[in-house]
């Protein structure tokens, strides 16, 4: 069916079942993420400007990230300055339920979903017309697809292309993120072309490591790839990654367009206005001008040699790390 999403570790999400379900938060807690959890089912409120959701014009429709329960559609969305996905009307008036809100000293109507009671924000009357509403709601409280053109046959990939520290961990890391299609090892954001590794490694060429990562936009995004990029390596170090010292092994993040550029802006900003790190963030952003494909017995290196003390001291821990925090989001769940 398209325009509708699958979790199969939630047995309850559903696109199309909108009988009404009763469960408990101890059950919710074992099968939501901690962030969804804490808004959906404690209506913690995430910071604004968070992710493109905001203000992203994709054409598609909404439901509760919760219980799949359908909320809006796209022509019911519009950009507010408030920085919270914001819609003037919702999809059917069983689909958002409201109740009284009187916390924080404040008095607000409280959306829920209609089908899982979970929080989703708030409704207020400054929205525009035809309906005056403004449904302020949680980016995390909502699961996005996009349209799909019936006369396309396949999926239109994206590319972005990240550096840091080693490549060799950054591939190995994004290899097992669900959406990935395929990531390539290489250099970028230097002055001579088609460099070799060993002139990379002399950092004179300005080149740093980088991944080449395509993806299918309907199962992962730049947020979530963002996300993993900012916990598998450390954006506070300058030019270096643990042993790795260069300007090849900065941390940076390479656009091809306005919108690539702000999204990154935005993550940064974000990392540092929550103080994530103890030190400030030094990843670069920069126009990706050219990049060049590493040679063939770099790519898929830590796969190749898993035996090598390298990929056992320095790769494997970071794999371990993101499958912990991402292990609902690896491509061998099912």
């Amino acid at each position: 069916m398209s325009n509708t999403i699958s979790k199969p570790e939630n047995p309850y999400y559903s696109n199309t079942d909108t009988s009404k379900l009763n469960v408990s938060n101890a059950e919710w807690k074992k099968i939501l993420s901690p962030d969804l959890y804490a808004v959906a089912r404690e209506a913690d409120t995430e910071r604004a400007f968070t992710g493109t959701m905001w203000n992203d014009e994709t054409k598609g429709t909404y439901y509760c990230a919760t219980c799949g329960y359908k909320l809006f559609e796209s022509n019911q969305k519009f950009t507010s300055s408030c920085g919270w996905p914001s819609f003037f009307e919702q999809e059917n008036k069983e689909s958002i339920v409201f109740k009284l809100d009187k916390s924080y000293g404040m008095i607000r109507t409280e959306a829920l979903c209609g089908r899982c009671d979970s929080h989703l924000g708030h409704l207020f009357n400054d929205g525009p017309e035809p309906t005056g509403k403004r449904y302020c709601m949680n980016a995390i409280s909502l699961d996005f697809v996009p349209n799909v053109d019936p006369k396309k046959s396949s999926t239109s990939l994206a590319t972005i292309t990240l550096g840091g520290g080693c490549y060799w961990c950054v591939e190995a890391v994004y290899d097992n993120l669900k959406g990935v299609q395929s990531v390539v090892s290489g250099y970028a954001g230097g002055r001579t072309k088609n460099p070799s590794y060993e002139e990379v490694c002399s950092g004179t060429t300005g080149h740093a490591e980088v991944v080449q990562i395509t993806y299918d936009p309907t199962q992962t995004n730049t947020d979530e790839i963002f996300k993993v990029f900012f916990t598998v390596h450390d954006p506070t170090t300058l030019n270096r990654q643990g042993a790795d010292v260069g300007t090849q092994y900065r941390s940076v993040i390479f656009y091809t367009n306005e919108k690539e550029k702000q999204e990154a802006k935005n993550v940064i900003a974000a990392l540092q206005s929550a103080q994530v790190y103890d030190s400030p963030v030094v990843t670069t952003i920069e126009p990706l001008t050219q990049f060049y494909k590493a040679e063939e017995y770099h790519q898929d290196y830590y796969n190749n040699n898993k035996n090598q003390p390298y990929c056992k001291m320095v790769i494997q821990p970071k794999i371990e790390k993101f499958e912990k925090l991402f292990k609902k989001r690896l491509k061998n769940q099912n």
